[in-house]
């Protein structure tokens, strides 16, 4: 492990506070600039990646310190939420995340494939594609549903779930994937993969929240420093974090079921102060996704029209077959679990990288994949504007007082 300290008033460290001010500054700015268009304000996050990007201005390019930035970011906006979700039980709705989630697996990856077989791409390219329509990217949908006060919601809940039972489903089809791009499929492997996952999600989602409720009295009283709540907040929220990384799994999963493992426990006072870094974090999340956007597609008529194509298709297999796990609810709240599974984001990214690595998606492939994440993203929120209208806000823990 090496440190890297930077003098004062080095270059180094004046070049990294910029980088700070423009990616931080242009993100409220143009979050605002969309809050008085009428849209979400992740909408101007985003597009200020792509403004102040390579696709642009030019201004800041993809870096270490910017993705582990991200990292924290979409971390602990996934903990946050978990916090929200109060007599949140995943196994509530288990069968219904589950219908959802198989759905938005089984078509998406199917749509991408043929896709890719009929533009007559090779077949690995091609399966790459499928997998990279399959994952979604709660974190997006999440930081709407979150700013709108719906995590209440029904609609909201079979999201949430959904996108956990599909990032472990994602995980499994990628692993699949990357198995036979190598050469074989290592069925021992998927399959020690497949248990820890799972196992990890349900014990964690079944156990976790009633373990803290005892726990966290017990630590406040005993912590004499002060801030023991907190303290074990942020524990919580890397440990089991760490723990989902080692079982096969994002962090997110990690630190979405520590936030909902503590949601019936936690304080105003640490739901202020989870905001509070949350707030200073998750721009920098919503940017680094619009940093990625490779605007080398468009010099191309034919790479344009599959790009649309492949966009197109990621957004209705997702809102079918998404959709169509949830009809038992009806046609809203169809509607509104159809369009929260679309967006892709950094997941999708992440299985396009991996397959430009093992040498088996080109960077025309690559740059289509990127497209469609990104753009999937940025179109979902302002459909879960239309699918959500009417719905009364609920008032979340920061604006609620707690008792005791």
């Amino acid at each position: 492990m090496s440190f890297c300290f930077f003098a004062a008033g080095s270059p180094e460290i004046s070049t990294l506070l910029l980088d700070l001010l423009v990616v931080f500054g242009s993100a409220k700015l143009l979050a605002e600039l969309a809050e008085r268009l009428g849209q979400p304000p992740v909408v101007g996050e985003l597009l200020a990646g792509v403004l102040i990007g390579p696709a642009v201005l030019g201004w800041i390019q993809p870096s270490d310190l910017l993705a582990v930035l991200a990292e924290l970011g979409v971390m602990f906006l996934l903990f946050r939420v978990g916090l929200e979700l109060q007599d949140f039980r995943l196994t509530k709705i288990g069968f219904d995340a589950l219908l959802v989630a198989i759905l938005g697996v089984i078509l998406p990856f199917l749509a991408g494939w043929g896709i890719m077989a009929v533009a007559g791409y090779p077949q690995m390219e091609g399966i790459f594609v499928g997998a990279a329509l399959v994952a979604t990217s709660v974190g997006i949908t999440a930081r709407v549903l979150a700013a709108k006060g719906l995590l209440q919601e029904r609609a909201s809940k079979i999201i949430l779930a959904a996108a956990i039972i599909d990032d472990v489903l994602g995980l499994l089809v990628l692993a699949a994937v990357s198995s036979v791009a190598k050469g074989g499929l290592n069925l021992v492997e998927l399959g020690v993969t497949t248990v820890l996952a799972v196992g990890f999600t349900l014990v964690v989602a079944t156990w976790g929240t009633r373990t803290m409720t005892h726990m966290v009295p017990r630590v406040e009283q005993r912590f004499r420093s002060g801030g023991g709540e907190f303290t074990l907040s942020m524990l919580m929220l890397f440990g089991l974090s760490l723990v989902a990384v080692y079982a096969g799994v994002a962090a997110i999963i990690g630190a979405f079921l520590a936030g909902m493992a503590l949601a019936d426990s936690a304080s105003h006072k640490v739901h202020d102060m989870i905001s509070g870094v949350t707030e200073l974090l998750v721009p920098f999340f919503l940017v680094g996704i619009g940093l990625h956007l490779d605007v080398s597609i468009f010099a191309n008529p034919r790479s344009v029209m599959l790009a649309l194509i492949i966009l197109v298709a990621a957004c209705l297999t997702k809102f079918v077959g998404c959709g169509l796990g949830a009809i038992r609810f009806g046609r809203a709240d169809m509607a509104r679990v159809g369009v929260g599974m679309i967006p892709r984001g950094e997941v999708g990214m992440v299985v396009a990288q991996i397959g430009l690595g093992l040498h088996v998606v080109g960077k025309e492939v690559y740059a289509l994949v990127v497209f469609m994440a990104i753009a999937s993203t940025i179109i979902a929120p302002p459909l879960l504007n239309l699918a959500f209208r009417g719905v009364t806000p609920h008032k979340t823990a920061e604006e609620v007082p707690r008792l005791g």
